[in-house]
């Protein structure tokens, strides 16, 4: 089967947590301190985080990503009767410091050999995107790390998909957007950005508008996608 390519790409933009980063890594790190908690932990804590980032969109009552995932952290543990105070701390501490997937270097070197430009995107606030971007050694393969602190507002709004054109001057179909979220693909392809939802774990697709233009497992093949290899 032939493989489904997007053409007149000149920039991609990447979603940060779940897509670059593994967002399960902190708990996974904790194993031996949670116990069978742990993936638990870690997919409630990813869960509130998230209604946490619509809910305060919705209220009007924007707070830094960074208080949203430390609210949705002491959700999470207070719900699985986890009370230590050191532990909130380590976890807390590995989530500044969260594993990139492992095919994400190599992906960006791709990208970049080939002149395509490369950006972030992320609810993440700047100095949590810095420790990720750093821990992980990619600063060097992005243009931009570009975060919704610039408009006050959590994805999905359409301001936030709006700061790749300002910090590019490029027009959104000359750009493809990569997101593990199938609910952020989703906004992205609406607001007009070719998208490739990265489904990682294999979830159903969505009954939502705006459907992704391509699906993928990983981002190992992207470079071929954008018709740069």
């Amino acid at each position: 089967m032939t493989e489904k390519r997007l053409s007149g790409i000149r920039a991609c933009v990447f979603d940060a947590y779940g897509t670059l980063f593994d967002v399960n890594a902190a708990a996974r790190h904790c194993a031996d301190s949670l116990g069978e908690k742990w993936q638990p932990l870690a997919e409630t804590w990813r869960a509130k985080q998230l209604q946490y980032t619509w809910l305060r969109a919705l209220m009007g009552h924007h707070a830094t990503f960074w208080q949203v995932t430390l609210d949705a952290l002491d959700f999470a543990m207070a719900s699985l009767s986890i009370r230590d105070d050191a532990l909130r701390d380590e976890l807390a501490d590995l989530y500044l410091r969260l594993d990139a997937y492992p095919e994400v270097p190599q992906m960006l070197r791709d990208l970049k050999a080939a002149g395509i430009r490369t950006a972030i995107l992320s609810n993440g606030s700047p100095d949590m995107l810095d420790a990720a971007v750093s821990n992980a050694g990619i600063g060097d393969l992005l243009d931009a790390v570009l975060t919704v602190e610039a408009v006050g507002v959590f994805k999905p709004h359409p301001s936030v998909y709006a700061l790749p054109e300002e910090a590019f001057g490029l027009k959104r179909t000359e750009m493809s957007f990569q997101s593990s979220n199938a609910w952020d693909a989703h906004a992205a392809k609406a607001f007009g950005f070719n998208v490739v939802w990265v489904n990682r774990f294999g979830q159903a697709e969505e009954r939502i508008p705006a459907r992704p233009d391509i699906q993928i497992s990983d981002l190992t093949g992207l470079a071929r996608i954008v018709g740069t290899a």
